[in-house]
């Protein structure tokens, strides 16, 4: 099994752990504040990979969003289940995930690095298919081309990137314009960060 493909089993058995080290503490609030200013109050918003939901997704549901989740783990989901009994929350791989319905912002933080270079190339036509025209996209990246292992709960953690320009491209190619892009930005833990709107 390649690393990659190792990513829903070891959330699955340390949910516990991700979910204490995720806390509270909320350094992407200024990102979320970007992402949701353009939204309209009550607007369906999608995050894969949306953990145990705390603080994206919390946030976004205080602020009156009809949140949908998405995550590999059935015991992060059932957290959130139990959380945030407004949200849609859904046991499931982004790769894989359809919805009959459109979203006005989808969200991919600290998730979709973990996935494959090809799987990553491959997400960007199905953002598009689930964007409403004018939708917001946010997702991380690493701050280069390459593939890292790091560490988590003992056991090796797998993150993969592309280069800038080719997410870039493929973003134009899905109907997206860059909104803004920060490398390794030292107010939110060094998270490199894509924020971009589809054309409406």
């Amino acid at each position: 099994m390649e690393e990659a493909d190792r990513i829903a089993g070891l959330y699955e058995r340390h949910a516990a752990t991700f979910d204490r080290v995720r806390g509270r503490e909320f350094l992407e609030k200024p990102w979320i504040d970007r992402f949701a200013a353009p939204l309209t109050a009550g607007a369906a918003v999608l995050d894969l990979g949306c953990g145990s939901g705390e603080p994206m997704a919390a946030s976004l549901i205080d602020r009156g969003f009809a949140v949908t989740g998405v995550d590999s783990s059935e015991t992060l989901i059932g957290l959130c289940r139990a959380r945030h009994p407004k949200g849609d929350w859904h046991v499931g791989d982004m790769r894989g995930f359809k919805s009959e319905k459109t979203f006005a912002g989808i969200l991919a933080w600290h998730s979709f690095f973990h996935l494959a270079p090809d799987d990553q190339r491959a997400m960007f036509p199905r953002f598009a298919a689930m964007a409403a025209p004018g939708a917001m996209l946010m997702f991380t990246s690493g701050p280069a081309h390459g593939v890292v292992i790091g560490r988590f709960a003992g056991e090796p953690l797998y993150h993969a990137s592309l280069d800038a320009a080719e997410y870039r491209a493929l973003l134009a190619q899905s109907g997206f314009s860059v909104v803004e892009h920060v490398v390794q930005d030292p107010d939110c833990g060094g998270a490199t960060v894509w924020l971009a709107q589809k054309a409406g």
